[in-house]
């Protein structure tokens, strides 16, 4: 069904889009409504905006419908629709293409513990979201699958490298989708898009079995939501350590949902308008990022206006060299399963420019920029010593026009100056692992979404989400929806 068509796109389910995933599935305990009922409603507004938003590159929804067919699991989403984010998740008999046409025809063997864990909380996996190649963008442009159209304005990205998940929950696919964060990639496109986006402590989510972390320990699996609850309910369903793990995140005493029915203590804001780079912040940015630090202020949080303490060059700088050496190993084993003699070739250019400069880097390079994350990581620790909360933009510019941050015609270089440029204020929580989160509190004046980011220190993820749902409370968000979804779809 084309997004033209005179014939009504809300089938199933019709108030399938007034309802979080946790409302949801009451309704479905309630017996109100089918699991099979959500499914129609959720395959029919894919009908409906698909291809032309592209936000799924590989759709099963009939291993949706033997899974109701089977009987769910009773959880807390029994019945809802999910997507996967189509890098770092496998589900058994499924495609894991990385965004790349090197890994074009890969299938999973197994599930993920991660997947394992949806699936036993009840939700009804549908299929795997656009990444960009190798989820090394913050935009989703891949040339293996083609880009992803903002629901909020088609001539612009929904950022990335989760852009498939949070175009779909934002044009009413689902109510929340599965993402990963290894740089802003959960927080940056939830920003974009108007939703919530939460990257929790390093581990409180698992990787395994088969990974034990990837990228140095800086990406953290997770999600976004339209709703703060579902958010906190998801990861009390997924997180917890994973056999083998050699390491753990602390775990507090309550789940993540019970921690939304107070509010948080009066808290200690700092508050860093200004890129750590040195590099400009779109007025719009800053505007919404200055009136969350008053609406903090009104909430009775204390805000002061500081700096985070960290080497934001320094920390650019080992990004780069990390991400580089991680991908590589991949790349070269694909090549040898296919008998390839050059696997470069199948990569995007940017991408195999970026394997070339891997490859010729010393060991002692790679040890010292893993030595600047945790040197990022002592100064945020020194920094919530003073505050409780760092308070920024989420990201510096507005959602960014197809083509904008996109590898293709550029260096390497030139690439990722723009992917910094860009979004210079989350990555310092994925090298120190301390969680942090987008909450959609402002919109720009032509009506785009724009992202307030809050990080905390390792293991306060609990209390980050308290002062999510004291956000949400004051400044709800639920019903805002894109001009997408106002005419007749």
């Amino acid at each position: 069904m084309s997004a033209d068509a005179d014939t009504p796109c809300h089938a199933g389910f019709a108030d399938y889009e007034a309802h979080d995933a946790t409302g949801l599935a009451a309704l479905v305990r309630a017996g109100e409504v089918t699991p099979d009922e959500l499914l129609d409603a959720a395959i029919s507004r894919i009908e409906a905006h698909e291809p032309r938003l592209h936000a799924l590159v590989h759709r099963f929804e009939e291993k949706g419908r033997q899974a109701i067919a089977a009987g769910l699991p009773d959880g807390p989403f029994t019945g809802v629709p999910f997507l996967l984010k189509n890098t770092g998740f496998e589900m058994e008999g499924t495609i894991l293409s990385t965004g790349s046409n090197l890994f074009r025809d890969v299938v999973s063997p197994r599930d993920s513990t991660l997947v394992a864990r949806y699936k036993a909380a009840g939700l009804v996996i549908i299929a795997k979201t656009n990444t960009p190649e190798f989820a090394l963008s913050f935009t989703t442009e891949p040339d293996a699958f083609g880009p992803t159209r903002n629901p909020w304005d088609e001539a612009r990205s929904p950022g990335g490298s989760s852009g498939g998940s949070t175009a779909a929950i934002a044009a009413g696919y689902v109510p929340l989708a599965n993402t990963s964060d290894g740089a802003g990639s959960t927080r940056l496109p939830a920003s974009h898009c108007g939703l919530f986006g939460f990257k929790p402590s390093r581990m409180v989510n698992p990787l395994g079995p088969v990974v034990v972390e990837a990228i140095a320990g800086m990406s953290t699996p997770h999600a976004a939501s339209r709703s703060v609850r579902d958010n906190a309910a998801l990861l009390d369903a997924s997180g917890g350590p994973d056999v083998g793990d050699p390491y753990l995140s602390p775990v507090g005493a309550q789940s993540y949902l019970s921690q939304l029915e107070r509010d948080p203590p009066p808290l200690r804001i700092g508050f860093t308008p200004d890129s750590p780079l040195g590099t400009p912040v779109d007025p719009e940015c800053r505007r919404v990022a200055e009136e969350t630090a008053r609406l903090c202020e009104e909430l009775g949080h204390t805000v002061e206006i500081c700096e985070a303490g960290y080497d934001a060059e320094a920390l650019k700088a080992a990004w780069r060299i990390i991400v580089g050496v991680n991908i590589t190993p991949a790349v070269e084993m694909r090549g040898r399963a296919l008998g390839l003699a050059d696997p470069l070739s199948a990569i995007e250019p940017v991408n195999a420019e970026w394997v070339r400069e891997a490859r010729a880097l010393p060991a002692t390079a790679y040890l010292g920029a893993v030595n600047q994350l945790h040197q990022t990581a002592r100064a945020l620790g020194r920094f919530f010593q003073r505050y409780d909360v760092l308070l920024s933009p989420t990201a510096a510019e507005l959602p960014p026009p197809l083509g904008a941050l996109a590898g293709a015609g550029k260096s390497l270089d030139a690439f990722y100056d723009a992917f910094w440029t860009h979004a210079p204020f989350t990555c310092a929580f994925n090298a120190s692992g301390c969680p942090a989160m987008s909450v959609p509190l402002g919109m720009s004046a032509g009506g785009l979404p724009v992202g307030a980011h809050f990080g905390a220190g390792f293991g306060r993820d609990g209390m980050l989400f308290q002062l999510a749902g004291q956000l949400e409370r004051a400044r709800p968000w639920f019903g805002r929806r894109p001009p997408l979804l106002s005419r007749g779809h």
